[in-house]
């Protein structure tokens, strides 16, 4: 092992969470070292800004606390310390001047995420932060320091205070591999099971026999034993896997009565479903999926008709016309839409008008399984809020903080995720300097 380095705050995990976290605490004077597994900083946040830097949401406060569901209220003090107005204050002032889209999303004016990192970066190299990349956390020494794989063989590290942002089980290529579990269970530290949020979900495979719909025979199919297989038919995979489902509107109800309803677009997958309207009913999905082994949600695929309005045009005489010509030029209905209509009724189904009018307003779509763990674009769990105390320390291990992704909350995208990441690393990084300032004294 080679020498061990000393500091005053180790930052482990060079993400959002861990880089304000840094700068929190190097804004009291502090020699602040950055320690992380990959070989630059914040490929994540990277790959995040790729279609556009979503960095928070415009929306009221109130509102705004609500997407984090029933951590809102531990959530609560950090977002009110450093929430949507501040990070969008601290974004202008890195001259990362930022817009609100039409969506209420608050990005960067130029859209990127790389412009505003490296500002970042620059001014916290000027505040004294070093880095050591390539450097693989492993736990703690038998001496109690730090313990870390590099390139050079293992090495060591000692500091008065550490922030631990290591990020979820997701993107596992990135960053977020979830290895840290296993170290803070060895040191009793309780963590909630790492779980996908903010994923997709898989169909039903289901050959229902004639005569039945695929729904109908599913519901025959649960408790037979193991799951059924997933997936769309072949012909709609074929067709129409990475096609959008847009606009349309989402509603479920799960078996504890928690209601979901919103406008919005998502995307077929080859096996199921993905997309930011799913990713907002993700976390209830899950939990449904979890307790009953499925879960059933309901498409309105026409939001601006009425139902009334929909009965009448698809009873209108159609004369020699296909049904498929009769919804299209009636209704505007076609293409993946009328796809997924064949696909849920059979043919049987859509030659009753009442039941495809029925259909067109109130789809029902099953799932079965959430898609795996590194596929999500964030993770569940975690360690619990009850583990650590108000300033976000372990209380089972004084002087070590956590932040960031690797605690037991989630929230939708749209720039939820970001802010809640970035109001954790900060007062942890608050918490540290103040925790290795009292040592001193």
């Amino acid at each position: 092992m080679t020498d061990s380095l000393s500091c005053d705050i180790a930052v482990i995990g060079a993400g959002p969470a861990g880089l304000m976290a840094a700068e929190a605490a190097a804004s009291a004077s502090l020699r602040v070292h950055v320690f992380d597994a990959m070989p630059s900083v914040g490929r994540k946040f990277l790959l995040a800004g790729k279609g556009g830097l979503n960095l928070t949401h415009s929306e009221p406060p109130a509102s705004f606390l609500t997407r984090y569901g029933a951590r809102q209220e531990a959530l609560a003090p950090w977002l009110s310390a450093f929430g949507a107005t501040e990070l969008r204050a601290w974004a202008d002032a890195l001259g990362a001047e930022t817009f609100v889209g039409t969506s209420g999303r608050v990005f960067p004016k130029d859209m990127k995420a790389a412009p505003l990192l490296r500002a970042w970066l620059h001014r916290l190299r000027a505040q004294g932060v070093r880095f050591h990349m390539r450097h693989r956390w492993l736990g703690w020494t038998d001496e109690g320091g730090l313990h870390f794989a590099t390139t050079q063989g293992e090495a060591a590290a000692q500091a008065r205070a550490v922030v631990l942002a290591l990020g979820g089980g997701s993107w596992a290529r990135l960053g977020s591999d979830g290895a840290w579990v296993p170290l803070l269970a060895q040191r009793g530290v309780p963590v909630a099971p790492l779980l996908p949020a903010n994923c997709g979900f898989d169909v039903p495979r289901v050959d229902a026999p004639a005569g039945e719909t695929r729904r109908d025979f599913f519901r025959e199919l649960i408790g037979r034993g193991p799951a059924p297989a997933v997936g769309w038919t072949p012909f709609f995979a074929e067709r129409f896997a990475g096609r959008p489902f847009k606009p349309v509107a989402l509603s479920f109800t799960d078996s504890q009565g928690r209601h979901f309803a919103r406008r919005g677009e998502f995307v077929a997958t080859a096996t199921g479903v993905e997309g930011s309207l799913v990713y907002a009913v993700s976390s209830l999905l899950r939990g449904e999926i979890e307790a009953h082994g499925h879960a059933t949600f309901h498409l309105d695929l026409l939001p601006d008709h009425s139902p009334e309005r929909v009965l009448a045009e698809v009873r209108h005489p159609r004369g020699a016309r296909s049904l498929t010509s009769h919804l299209k030029g009636r209704l505007g209905l076609e293409g993946i839409k009328t796809a997924v209509l064949y696909e849920q009724l059979g043919k049987d189904g859509m030659h009753d008008p009442v039941a495809l009018a029925h259909a067109i307003k109130a789809l029902p779509i099953t799932v079965v399984a959430s898609r795996p763990l590194d596929e999500a674009i964030s993770t569940a769990g975690g360690v619990p809020f009850e583990a650590l105390d108000e300033r976000l320390m372990l209380r089972d291990l004084p002087g070590v903080f956590c932040a960031g992704e690797m605690l037991d909350w989630e929230a939708p995208t749209g720039g939820y995720l970001l802010t809640a990441c970035c109001a954790t690393g900060r007062a942890a990084g608050e918490g540290a300097a103040g925790w290795a300032q009292n040592l001193v004294r």
